[in-house]
């Protein structure tokens, strides 16, 4: 096998090592074996509710563990075709059979992250919320540019981008904002972005041409189900009214229809001022209140199996996931996979797919990677 193909033929088979490891492929096997004996039984359909659970996951385990058998078959048929030209010196068939790996290579990728989105709240609509750090004008311009790249990468992926939350900035950018991305798996997706985000840069503001570095913090957590029930003691809440605001005169009202809630035990703070409506709007932060105690649930109880919980508060700057360095060189590095681009506009631009794709996987396969920060 001639070295492109065997490349390809490693990345077929890295990302189906990476799904059935996902997977935990023998127990999904008994697992898609059990769901379709239920499926069987006349009385599943008398608990409506638990029928739908059922189902959804039967198909969900029956389309990953094809997935990966069909592309294991179609990989065996296209090594075998490459293999027959190049035993009768026909650089058609060869040329055909390469094409074949490279088209499954790129699919065995794309379906490796749809795997990897298997968690509780995966599938949901996510909230992302962005708040600048220390350094004024600086940092609030830095967070502005994190929430025209989330806005551009949902929009390329599709989901649907309202603004519930919007504080600006003194002089420019914004102090805070907390987005609504609707949309398939936008939370699976999303959800390795939290963590805090350095710039590097000549800055726009300084008259003197210095270098400046800047962090924002981004936080994502998912929008829950009515099935999933949390459970709030209103004595536990403080909430304060105030007048909405906005970019250029974007939402703004003369009323105090604007809601933030304190949940005082944890520390969380949301806030809505989407629509003209206090009540509309109290009712969204609630919904975002518990949406974020649900993440905060789910992050304690994946960490409790790592041992590596760690409150939000406790993520200081300096404690970066991915650096964006645009002067005196241009590179844009994950600090924690080690994926790096020299592309800084285009990943601006919302071309975030490599760093989640990696994040995602990392997940999966516990894998850290010593990764020295950028300058």
């Amino acid at each position: 096998m001639r070295a492109e193909g065997q490349a390809f033929i490693d990345r077929i088979e890295a990302a189906l090592e990476l799904v059935r490891q996902s997977l935990d492929w023998e127990r999904a096997l008994r697992r898609l074996d059990e769901l379709d004996a239920r499926v069987q039984d006349p009385t599943l359909w008398d608990d409506p509710k638990q029928a739908q659970a059922i189902t959804r996951e039967q198909k969900q385990l029956e389309t990953a563990i094809n997935t990966v058998r069909e592309i294991s078959a179609e990989m065996a048929d296209a090594i075998e075709f490459v293999e027959m030209g190049e035993a009768e010196g026909e650089d058609d068939v060869i040329r055909e059979g390469m094409q074949s790996l490279e088209r499954l290579a790129d699919r065995a990728d794309a379906d490796k992250v749809q795997a990897l989105l298997s968690g509780e709240a995966d599938g949901n609509d996510t909230y992302l919320e962005i708040h600048a750090g220390a350094g004024g004008t600086e940092s609030q311009d830095w967070a502005e540019m994190l929430q025209r790249m989330y806005t551009r990468w949902a929009e390329r992926r599709g989901f649907k981008v309202e603004v519930v939350d919007y504080h600006a900035g003194e002089q420019a950018g914004i102090k805070s904002a907390t987005l609504l991305l609707k949309g398939e798996n936008a939370y699976g997706y999303a959800k390795t972005e939290s963590g805090v985000h350095r710039l590097v840069r000549i800055s726009p503001y300084d008259s003197s041409g210095r270098r400046h570095t800047s962090f924002s913090s981004v936080w994502v957590y998912p929008v829950i189900d009515d099935d999933i029930e949390i459970e709030i003691n209103e004595g536990d809440l403080k909430i304060d009214t105030y007048r909405a605001s906005g970019a250029g005169g974007q939402h703004v009202n003369t009323t105090d229809s604007a809601v933030r809630i304190t949940h005082v035990p944890t520390g969380i703070v949301v806030a809505s001022q989407n629509d003209r409506s206090q009540h509309k709007n109290r009712a969204t932060a609630m919904n975002m209140l518990k949406a974020r105690l649900f993440e905060r649930e789910m992050a304690e109880r994946e960490a409790a199996a790592s041992g590596e919980y760690q409150e939000k508060s406790d993520i200081g700057w300096g404690h970066q996931i991915r650096s964006y360095v645009l002067q005196p060189y241009q590179m844009v590095k994950d600090l924690r996979t080690g994926v790096t681009s020299t592309a800084p506009d285009d990943v601006l631009d919302g071309d975030l797919d490599q760093y989640i794709s990696a994040a995602l996987a990392q997940r999966v396969t516990g894998e850290a990677v010593e990764v020295e920060d950028v300058e």
